[in-house]
């Protein structure tokens, strides 16, 4: 998933041959309109228009207008697209809704396709009933990606095997950061590394079936780790998304940069050995902004296997294209010759496992000096734990990661931190029980 790209998008796009018509300007009946975040169905949707001789009209909302911008044309029907994709931060919000047409029922029969999908990712795109509502082309487990030199510098080997094993734990993690910073270098480039690694310890679904808000233990030590993380300043204080946190990708970076525009001139700088990013963060993110440390780096695992993101797509109920919707579907999804031809250009780990199954070995990547990252994101794939995506989670992360950074900027106690997440879970959904009623 293009998430760097779809972030930063501000402006609606349309391609297509009829690049005037609207959605209001009648319909004609070789047009599939398609919306989506993100622009990574550009390149199919003309493969697409070359095999059928239609023609598709694409629309790219911002990631951020594109539940307000898409639910009401899927509530009333006026100006629909026919196909439109889905993010893991809305996607279960959509399942339960009726804006997906079943792909359960004939004549899709999508159920026959379960064991050829990564399981958890055919698992996400089911609503609470069991009925595939959508499906998704990629799987996106993530991994820690490190730099070489500094690993040999530090810790005696750059060997992936070598350096994951040291971090396996988090203890060893700690101990790794240590040495780190003993050397002049930094663990990570901020503590928000640590979130994947405390949701991947012992997946649970932020509600459960009973409506209760679950705190495991995992959660509840994210506190003291993000904390430690902080106090024993082994990172670069180089916020998530900032100036700063791309720039140390590519060499030194001033220390403590926070969000103001990369500090060339600064005296205290700092490299940053590695980041937590998911098999998207490879091509979109980290290659886009490591020019000069291009096969410098590993891939390796970190205390927890963990996902991040993902795009679904499917149709929309109201669709009067529906055989036309499927069939970009099913290119998307499971096309064989398709898939092969995307994944060995773009190197996007496939969620369709006759085509993973059949190129996995024979992926070799120069950014991470030859290494397989194929066969690493497939392995990681299959220890991520289906059922864990709820409806709730992209707010509930949201409140929960402010009240872990109130505490470890000291501005609350643990318990206070507790307490007040509780009191927001409350204000946002009245029904979810809480620890504390």
């Amino acid at each position: 998933m293009k998430k760097f790209l779809s972030l930063f998008l501000t402006l609606t796009l349309l391609v297509g041959v009829f690049a005037g018509c609207s959605s209001d300007e009648g319909s004609s009946d070789d047009i599939l309109r398609v919306w989506s975040f993100t622009d990574e169905l550009q390149e199919p949707i003309t493969i697409f228009e070359e095999r059928h001789g239609v023609t598709v009209e694409f629309t790219i909302i911002p990631t951020a207008d594109y539940p307000t911008k898409l639910k009401p044309v899927l509530e009333s029907g006026v100006g629909a697209p026919d196909v439109f994709t889905g993010e893991i931060a809305f996607l279960k919000q959509w399942t339960e809704r009726n804006y997906w047409e079943n792909l359960s029922a004939a004549p899709y029969n999508a159920d026959e396709l379960a064991g050829d999908f990564v399981p958890y990712v055919f698992d996400l795109g089911k609503d609470a009933d069991g009925n595939v509502k959508a499906l998704s082309w990629q799987t996106t487990p993530g991994g820690v990606f490190y730099r070489r030199s500094i690993a040999k510098d530090v810790l005696g080997t750059d060997d992936p095997a070598k350096v994951g094993q040291m971090m396996s734990s988090w203890d060893g993690l700690f101990e790794v950061g240590e040495k780190l910073k003993q050397d002049g270098y930094r663990l990570f480039p901020d503590e928000g590394a640590l979130r994947w690694f405390a949701k991947g310890e012992d997946p649970q679904p932020w509600v459960n079936e009973n409506n209760e808000l679950i705190m495991t233990q995992s959660k509840l030590d994210y506190f003291d780790n993000a904390k430690k993380l902080r106090q024993k300043d082994y990172t670069a204080f180089a916020p998530e998304w900032s100036p700063s946190w791309f720039a140390a990708m590519n060499g030194p970076i001033a220390y403590n940069g926070g969000w103001e525009e990369v500090n060339e001139e600064a005296d205290d700088k700092t490299e940053v050995f590695a980041y937590a990013l998911p098999t998207w963060g490879l091509h979109h993110v980290l290659k886009a902004n490591a020019e000069d440390t291009a096969g410098d780096w590993a891939l390796t695992s970190g205390p927890t296997p963990y996902f991040w993101g993902g795009t679904w797509v499917g149709i929309y109920s109201g669709s009067e294209k529906k055989d036309l919707a499927w069939e970009f579907v099913k290119m998307m999804t499971h096309d064989e010759e398709f898939l092969t031809d995307w994944a060995l250009k773009t190197g996007d780990v496939l969620s369709y496992l006759p085509v993973t199954n059949k190129i996995k070995d024979d992926f070799s990547d120069e950014f991470l000096s030859g290494q397989n990252n194929y066969t690493f994101f497939l392995e990681e794939a299959k220890k991520i734990e289906p059922g864990i995506v709820t409806k709730y989670d992209q707010q509930l992360d949201t409140l929960f990661g402010g009240k872990i950074l109130e505490y470890v900027e000291g501005k609350l106690t643990k318990e206070e931190a507790l307490e007040e997440f509780y009191k927001a879970v409350k204000n946002a959904y009245p029904d979810i029980k809480t620890p504390n009623n």
